[in-house]
């Protein structure tokens, strides 16, 4: 014989008065510190804010030093003891950002400053997708100084393929390895990496095993962090870039969980040669932590031309419309920010984002 029981509602008091609570989780907001990221989105805003006034103008060094200018005016306010450890180039080489300069308004705890005003500036002159402002920071002593070898092989990808990868595999594994883990077919993997003589070898193995390539012309910071991104069009980004980018970039990976490696990867025998009096080597693999070291850093990044990551500036007749993204490792918080900015407001005249309407009213009265 089989029972049956039928639950029926009752306006009946529940005789268990323990008041009903929805289950625990979620942050800890009994402990809540400064994000400084939150801060150093002003920043990137800054930057691309000028830097995108030049888009399409094939002026390289105009866009980059408007992007330079008004990032270094909002940085003097952010609550650090900053020195710029990757920038714009040694002192003699850049008037400002430079590596060593301090930055921040030197209160705050001392840390480490990367920083690419203008990620693209090719990119940003020729009115090309993927440009970027960008800036991360950590702990003092926390990134890796590059020292003289300017250049990288990096391999990134998004966590949930972080152990099928390994920059020690061949090519034709880790496109595997990213199929798997992504539970796609090899065809649909795709890849993303400069283009640049140095990697044909790499584009015809990559073609050879199946994938779909994306060749892109400047900007691996932005790709770095797209391929770590389950949203984005690319899965994995491979080959030669930029070393100071490359640490950027694994700050960036270090936020979202994700796989950044790098190989240092020497121009020349004389670039070669200086590395080796230095202590670098050339057959190490550099992981996350290597680039990295600290548990507790911030990145912020903001578009400056539309990419795979991010949209980018978008001028109206009142303002401008900006992209970014902001991340910090410690909490693992990720945060995707549309910022609305108004030409009349002080801040966006000072860093020499002025209104176009007052342009125009001058050269007419002229």
């Amino acid at each position: 014989m089989q029972t049956r029981f039928s639950v029926k509602a009752s306006s009946q008091p529940i005789k268990d008065q323990r008041r009903y609570a929805p289950r625990a989780g979620g942050p800890d907001y009994r402990r809540v510190s400064r994000n400084l990221a939150l801060d150093l989105v002003r920043v990137t805003e800054a930057g691309a804010l000028a830097g995108a006034r030049w888009l399409g103008k094939g002026d390289k060094e105009g866009a980059d030093q408007a992007a330079v200018d008004a990032m270094r005016h909002v940085l003097s306010f952010v609550p650090m003891r900053g020195t710029v450890v990757i920038g714009e180039g040694e002192k003699d080489e850049a008037p400002m950002l430079f590596n060593g300069e301090s930055v921040g308004d030197g209160t705050g705890d001392a840390m480490d400053v990367a920083v690419d005003p203008l990620d693209g500036t090719r990119l940003t002159a020729f009115g090309r997708d993927g440009a970027l402002s960008v800036i991360a920071i950590a702990p003092e002593g926390s990134l890796y100084d590059p020292g003289p070898v300017m250049y990288m092989d990096k391999l990134a990808v998004q966590k949930k393929a972080a152990e099928f990868v390994d920059l020690g595999n061949t090519v034709e594994e880790n496109i595997r390895g990213v199929a798997l883990a992504l539970e796609k077919e090899i065809d649909d993997v795709t890849v993303v990496m400069l283009d640049r003589p140095r990697h044909a070898e790499l584009l015809k193995r990559c073609r050879e095993a199946g994938a779909r390539i994306k060749l892109i012309t400047d900007g691996d910071v932005e790709a770095s962090v797209a391929a770590a991104t389950p949203s984005t069009n690319v899965d994995l980004m491979l080959g030669i870039g930029g070393t100071p980018e490359g640490v950027i970039s694994a700050t960036a990976l270090r936020c979202m969980g994700a796989k950044f490696q790098g190989r240092l990867s020497p121009r020349d025998d004389a670039e070669k040669n200086k590395a080796i009096q230095l202590g670098y080597t050339f057959d190490t693999i550099l992981n996350i932590e290597d680039l990295c070291k600290s548990g507790d850093v911030f990145f912020a990044a903001t578009g400056v031309s539309n990419g795979d990551l991010l949209k980018g500036v978008q001028f109206d007749a009142n303002g401008a419309v900006s992209y970014s993204i902001v991340m910090r490792s410690a909490s693992g918080t990720i945060r995707y920010m549309e910022t609305h900015h108004q030409w009349e407001k002080q801040t966006l005249q000072e860093i020499g984002v002025v209104d176009p309407r007052r342009v125009h009213q001058g050269s007419k009265s002229e």
